[in-house]
C-alpha cells in the first residue's frame, strides 16, 4: 500500500517536474498559433474551395430537397396582409413551427426570412420577429425591449415584403417548459451523442426555410432576402454565405472577429450561448469575416454599436474592414452602419434596413 501511494504521488508531480503548460498557458498558445487554412484570398480558387468547405462543415444534415408537408393550422386576416402560423417538415424531418405574413394579392412578392435572436430565452422563438396570432405577453415584451416595440415583421410586411420565421430548435414550440441556458450544453451533447450538430441543424433548417419562401405561390424566388438580429444576424449571413440563391442580407449586430470574441472575458468564453453557433472543425479552416466575403458580390448591410457589451468595437471594425476587401470596386454592395443604441434593432435601423432591402431587390 506505501509504495503505491508514493506512485500516486510521484504520477501527481510529475507534469510539475515535466514543465507541463497549464490550462490557460495551453489555451493562449493554442490562440497565438491559430491561423485559418482558407482566410479569404482574392482569387476564384479561394471561392470554390471556401465555398465547399462551409458547406460541408455548417451544413449537417443540410437540406435534401424533400418535401415540406407543409400545414396551415391558424389564419388571421391583418388587413392589408394575412398571418398564418404554419408547420413545415424540418431538416430531421421533425415538425417545424412558422409565422408568415402574406400582402393581400396576386403579387408576386418580394420576401424576407427572418431569424431570431438567441437572448437566452427559450420560450419564444419566431415570435420575438412577428406578432403572433394571440396575444404573447413575452413577445411583446421582448419587442420592447430590442426593437422599440416594433415588430420586425410588422415592418415589413407593410412595406410590401412577404414575411416568415420558424422556431429555432431549442426556441417557442420547438423548446420544452423550464428550458433555461444552463440547459444548452447538455442539448448539444446529446445531439453530438447522436451524430448532430446543434448549430448544424440550425443553418440546415434555415436554408429549408429560404427554399420554402422561394416556392410559395405569389413569391418572386430570385427575391427572396434574410435579415436576422444577433444570434439571427450569425444565422442570415452564415444562410447567404452558403446559399447563392439569397440576393441579399441584412446582419445586425453580429460580425466580429474571432479573435475578438475569445478574449479573457468575452460572452463566447462564459456562457453557454456558443453551443448553438459553434461549427465543428470550422474555425480551423475559415474566420466569421472569411464566412462572410462568399457573400460578395451579393449586397450584404451590416449594422454594430460601439456601445454592443457582446461584441467588442475594435473587433467589429476589423471584421468589417477585412469584409471590404471582398466587395473592392463594387461601391455601395457592402454597407456597416454604425449605431448609438447598443445590442438593439430599433425602429431607425429597421427603416433603413427595409428601405436598403427594397433598393436592392427592385
Amino acid at each position: 500500500m506505501t509504495s503505491r501511494r508514493h506512485l500516486l504521488a510521484g504520477l501527481t508531480a510529475w507534469p510539475l517536474l515535466a514543465g507541463a503548460d497549464g490550462l490557460d498557458a495551453t489555451l493562449a498558445g493554442l490562440q497565438q498559433r491559430w491561423r485559418p487554412r482558407l482566410a479569404w484570398r482574392p482569387d476564384a480558387a479561394w471561392r470554390a474551395e471556401a465555398l465547399a468547405t462551409a458547406r460541408q462543415l455548417m451544413l449537417l444534415p443540410g437540406d435534401d430537397g424533400s418535401a415540406f408537408a407543409t400545414e396551415v393550422l391558424a389564419e388571421q386576416d391583418r388587413g392589408n396582409h394575412t398571418a398564418q402560423q404554419l408547420a413545415l417538415r424540418g431538416a430531421l424531418g421533425d415538425r417545424v413551427p412558422a409565422l408568415f405574413l402574406r400582402p393581400n394579392g396576386p403579387g408576386p412578392y418580394p420576401a424576407v426570412l427572418l431569424l431570431h435572436d438567441h437572448g437566452a430565452r427559450f420560450d419564444i422563438g419566431k415570435e420575438k420577429l412577428i406578432r403572433p396570432l394571440a396575444a404573447n405577453a413575452s413577445a411583446d415584451a421582448w419587442t420592447q425591449r430590442y426593437f422599440e416595440g416594433q415588430f420586425v415583421g410588422d415592418t415589413l410586411v407593410n412595406a410590401g415584403f412577404a414575411v416568415l420565421a420558424i422556431d429555432a430548435l431549442g426556441w417557442g414550440e420547438r423548446s420544452r417548459p423550464g428550458f433555461a441556458k444552463d440547459d444548452q450544453q447538455a442539448l448539444a451533447n446529446h445531439l453530438l451523442q447522436l451524430g448532430h450538430s446543434w448549430a448544424g441543424i440550425i443553418a440546415s433548417d434555415d436554408l429549408r426555410s429560404h427554399r420554402w419562401l422561394r416556392e410559395q405561390p405569389g413569391i418572386d424566388a430570385r427575391r427572396v432576402a434574410v435579415l436576422g438580429f444577433s444570434m439571427g444576424a450569425f444565422r442570415a449571413w452564415q444562410l447567404a454565405a452558403v446559399c447563392d440563391d439569397v440576393p441579399a442580407c441584412v446582419a445586425a449586430h453580429w460580425m466580429c472577429t474571432r479573435e475578438g470574441l475569445l478574449r479573457a472575458g468575452e460572452h463566447t468564453l462564459q456562457g453557454q450561448s456558443a453551443f448553438s453557433m459553434a461549427h465543428l472543425g470550422l474555425a480551423a479552416a475559415l474566420d466569421h469575416p472569411d464566412i462572410a466575403a462568399l457573400i460578395a458580390p451579393r449586397p450584404l448591410l451590416l449594422f454594430g454599436s460601439p456601445d454592443d457589451k457582446l461584441f467588442p468595437w475594435d473587433a467589429t471594425q476589423a471584421a468589417w474592414r477585412r469584409l471590404g476587401r471582398a466587395w473592392l470596386g463594387r461601391d455601395g454592395l457592402l454597407t456597416t452602419q454604425a449605431t448609438p443604441s447598443g445590442h438593439r434593432f430599433d425602429a431607425a435601423q429597421q427603416a433603413t434596413a427595409t428601405a436598403w432591402l427594397t433598393l436592392q431587390l427592385n
